[in-house]
């Protein structure tokens, strides 16, 4: 059998993800989830105890504007190709070749009566008169 939550814990978690000061203060050790849920359930949301971990989040959202690190670059990257469907992208890149390959037959009609003028002369190739077969 399938455990279904309660709506509480789903709003308890968008509470946290939007307070990510909470998840600091249990890697601390101040408080445990139970602790947590248990205040945010009894007191609201909206309750003042609340407000320094809203600034924590204001605060580290200035410091994410201000640098540029790397590792976002990398897992934004990782993100952007895990949602590429690789199926689409042949059928561009398909598309794409036969594109080309329509514009090239374009190009060479134009082309075509200057190629027939300077026909590139052969070379008579010989036998090799050095020619060894096994016995």
């Amino acid at each position: 059998m399938v455990k279904r939550k309660r709506p509480s814990v789903d709003k308890f978690k968008e509470f946290v993800r939007t307070h990510p000061g909470l998840t600091n203060q249990v890697k601390v050790g101040k408080y445990s989830w139970q602790q947590l849920f248990e205040e945010w359930y009894l007191l609201g949301g909206s309750h003042e105890k609340w407000i320094p971990y809203i600034e924590e989040k204001k605060d580290q959202k200035v410091e994410e504007t201000k640098s540029t690190d790397t590792g976002d670059m990398v897992s934004t990257l990782v993100n952007t190709f895990k949602n590429m469907d690789v199926a689409q992208i042949q059928q561009y890149i398909s598309n794409a070749n036969q594109a080309l390959g329509a514009i090239q037959g374009i190009l060479t009609s134009f082309q075509g009566d200057k190629s027939v003028k300077e026909e590139p002369k052969k070379i008579e190739t010989r036998q090799n008169p050095f020619v060894f077969k096994k016995d």
